[in-house]
């Protein structure tokens, strides 16, 4: 969906999305490296619950959404996210694997975490848009 031509609510609503979910992540400590490697250390499975239930209320919106609602709230109708499995995916995910085991940084919970004053998380954010954009030269 394009966001050129969006009525003033459906940014509101944009808006409201985005800081209830980096709320979220601030408030489960997503937003902190060392909370997330204790988690990928097996150390604290705290992170554990709030993944999981995240993925249950994601599961229960994407079978219920439909059904309830003709169509989205700020859409003209419900798309289909088919995943393709190829080369490129399985790299790109063991790449995204390797660096959120390393750093502990994912970057959603980092753009979060800049809100919370951990300036370190520019670092991340800057090796992320550099890996996005060298992906982007070799796409081309």
């Amino acid at each position: 969906m394009s966001t050129a031509g969006l009525r003033p609510w459906a940014w509101l609503a944009i808006l409201a999305s985005g800081a209830l979910f980096g709320f979220g992540l601030s408030l489960s400590t997503m937003v902190q490296p060392e909370v997330v490697l204790s988690f990928l250390r097996l150390q604290d499975f705290g992170l554990m619950l709030v993944m999981g239930g995240a993925v249950a209320v994601t599961l229960v919106a994407y079978a219920l959404a439909p059904r309830l609602l003709g169509r989205p709230l700020l859409g003209d109708r419900f798309h289909a996210h088919v995943a393709h499995w190829n080369r490129d995916t399985l790299l790109g995910s063991a790449l995204f694997g390797i660096g959120w085991g390393l750093s502990g940084v994912c970057p959603g919970p980092a753009i979060a975490g800049l809100g919370t004053g951990n300036t370190d998380l520019l670092w991340a954010l800057a090796g992320i848009a550099l890996g996005a954009l060298l992906h982007g030269w070799r796409a081309r």
